[in-house]
C-alpha cells in the first residue's frame, strides 16, 4: 500500500492501465522530471505492480499480472475501478492519444 501512497504513482498506474509507455512518455503525460518518473516506476516495480520489457532502444513499462504478490494482485484488480471519475485522471486519459514517443521525439 505504501507504493500507492503517492498521487503520481497512482496516476502512473492509471495511465499504464490504458497502454504500456516508456519513461519519456510518462514524463510528458505527468509533467514531472525523468528522474522522478524513474524513481516512481522503481517503487511500483518493487511492489510488483509494474513490469518492463525492452523494445529495441526503448524500455516499455506495463501493469504487472500480479503473480508476484497476492497484495499486488488485489490492488491491480481494484485499480480498474479507482478514480475513473477523478478530473485529473480524466484529463490524463484524454491526453494519452497525443503522447507517442515516435511522433514527439
Amino acid at each position: 500500500m505504501k507504493a500507492l501512497s503517492d498521487p503520481n504513482r497512482v496516476k502512473i498506474l492509471k495511465i499504464l492501465q490504458r497502454r504500456s509507455m516508456c519513461v519519456c512518455e510518462l514524463q510528458m503525460a505527468l509533467g514531472i522530471s525523468q528522474p522522478t518518473v524513474s524513481r516512481h516506476l522503481r517503487i511500483l516495480e518493487e511492489a510488483g505492480l509494474v513490469e518492463y520489457a525492452k523494445d529495441g532502444l526503448w524500455v516499455d513499462y506495463r501493469l504487472a499480472d500480479g503473480a508476484q504478490s497476492p497484495y499486488a494482485s488485489s490492488a491491480l484488480g481494484q485499480l480498474k475501478h479507482w478514480l475513473e471519475d477523478d478530473p485529473e485522471v480524466k484529463e490524463l486519459v484524454k491526453r494519452l492519444p497525443n503522447i507517442d514517443r515516435r511522433k514527439n521525439l
